[in-house]
C-alpha cells in the first residue's frame, strides 16, 4: 500500500512594499499581497493554496513582518519555501523566513504582540524619496506634546473611539504595551505595540496625536477621547502610506 502523504502547516514571515497593492486581503478588482502569495504558492506546489494572514493591512500599508500560514502535502523542507517563493514573487514582496508549525496554529488566534510604526515627514518641503513611506506635513509638530498624548493610550482600554465606524468586531477592548513618539531629524516616528489593533486604529491614533502636536487639542484630551467610546471624538484617519507593520511577535 502507498503511504498516505501527510499534510503540514507552514508559516511564512512576509515583508512587502504595499504601494502597488489594494491591501492584504484578496479582492476581485485589484492585486493584493494575499492574492500574490496564493498564486505563487499554487504554481510552485501544484495545489490550490489559500494562505491565512496574521494582519489584514490596508491598501498602501507596508510590512517588515507579517505572518501567513498554509497547508500543503509537498515534501519540500519547510525552510526552503522562502527561497523557492522569492524566485516567483514580485520584487516588492519577499519572504523573510519559513518554518513548519503545529497543525492547529492560527496566526489570528494565538498570543502575539504587534508593533506598528507611523512615519511623518515634517519639513518645509516634501522629499520625493519619502513620499511612499511617510506622511508629509509642513505644519510644525511638537513631538513632546505627541508623546504626552500617546502615554494615555498605554494599558487595556476600550478603543472604540479609535476604530473606523461600521467595523464589526466582537470586542473593541485592546491592550497597548508601549506608545512612543520621537523625532529623527525631519521625521517623526510613532511606534505602538499591542496585543491587537482594530480597523484603522493606528492611523486614527496617528491622526489624533498629530492634532496634539499641532496644538489643536491638549495631550490629556486623549484620555477623554478613550472614555467617550465614540469615533467622532478622535482625530482624522491619517493616510495609509506612512504606516508599516514593523514586527509581529508570536508569544
Amino acid at each position: 500500500m502507498e503511504q498516505e502523504i501527510q499534510t503540514k502547516r507552514i508559516m511564512l514571515t512576509v515583508a512587502y512594499d504595499g504601494t502597488n497593492y489594494c491591501g492584504w486581503q484578496v479582492q476581485k478588482n485589484g492585486n493584493t499581497i494575499e492574492g500574490e502569495l496564493n498564486r505563487c504558492l499554487s504554481d510552485l506546489l501544484g495545489e490550490d493554496i489559500k494562505v491565512t494572514g496574521g494582519s489584514r493591512t490596508d491598501s498602501g500599508v507596508h510590512a517588515l513582518e507579517n505572518i501567513a500560514v498554509f497547508d500543503t502535502k509537498a515534501k519540500m523542507p519547510a525552510g526552503k519555501f522562502s527561497y523557492a517563493l522569492n524566485q516567483r514573487l514580485p520584487e516588492d514582496i519577499r519572504i523573510q523566513g519559513s518554518k513548519q508549525v503545529d497543525a492547529d496554529f492560527h496566526p489570528r488566534h494565538c498570543f502575539s504582540k504587534k508593533t506598528y510604526e507611523y512615519r511623518i515627514y515634517n519639513a518645509e518641503f516634501p522629499l520625493p524619496v519619502k513620499r511612499f513611506y511617510s506622511y508629509f506635513t509642513y505644519v510644525p509638530l511638537n513631538e513632546k506634546r505627541m508623546q504626552e498624548a500617546a502615554s494615555y493610550l498605554v494599558g487595556e482600554h476600550d478603543f472604540k473611539s479609535f476604530c473606523s465606524s461600521g467595523s464589526v468586531v466582537e470586542s473593541t477592548v485592546r491592550t497597548i504595551y508601549e506608545a512612543r513618539v520621537y523625532r529623527e531629524e525631519n521625521e517623526i516616528i510613532i511606534r505602538v505595540t499591542g496585543n491587537g489593533f482594530l480597523y484603522n486604529m493606528v492611523r486614527i491614533i496617528a491622526g489624533t496625536l498629530m492634532e496634539a502636536g499641532r496644538g489643536n487639542i491638549e495631550p490629556e484630551e486623549v484620555k477623554r477621547i478613550i472614555e467617550k467610546k465614540d469615533r467622532a471624538y478622535a482625530g482624522p484617519t491619517a493616510p495609509a502610506n506612512g504606516l508599516i507593520l514593523y514586527q509581529y511577535e508570536i508569544l
